[in-house]
């Protein structure tokens, strides 16, 4: 089974098994991350912004229009944020970095 791992906003590094077949954000759930996903991962808010580790950030697919349009949204954008709902875990992303922004 592939693995993530999350970096908290304390900085605390957290490894967790990663399902393929979910999302970034429905496997921060399973593991009580605190990532919000307040739309339920209906691309219809921000609050599972997430920023992709650099070295991962070429190997996801490009985000959509709407993904994009959301992030504008979000606090805290950089240059490898992503929408956690999004992001669909595969056997290639084994191993995937990302980080919760902080909060205003």
């Amino acid at each position: 089974m592939p693995h993530m791992v999350f970096i908290e906003r304390d900085g605390t590094r957290r490894e967790v098994d990663a399902p393929a077949g979910l999302s970034v954000l429905e496997i921060a759930h399973k593991h009580d991350i605190d990532l919000e996903g307040a739309c339920e991962g209906s691309l219809a808010c921000a609050t599972c912004h997430v920023i992709v580790d650099p070295e991962w950030a070429p190997r996801l697919a490009s985000p959509t229009d709407d993904e994009e349009d959301m992030l504008d949204l979000a606090f805290g954008l950089e240059k490898t944020s992503r929408l956690g709902c999004q992001i669909v875990m595969t056997d290639a992303l084994d191993g995937l970095v990302v980080r919760l922004p902080h909060t205003a």
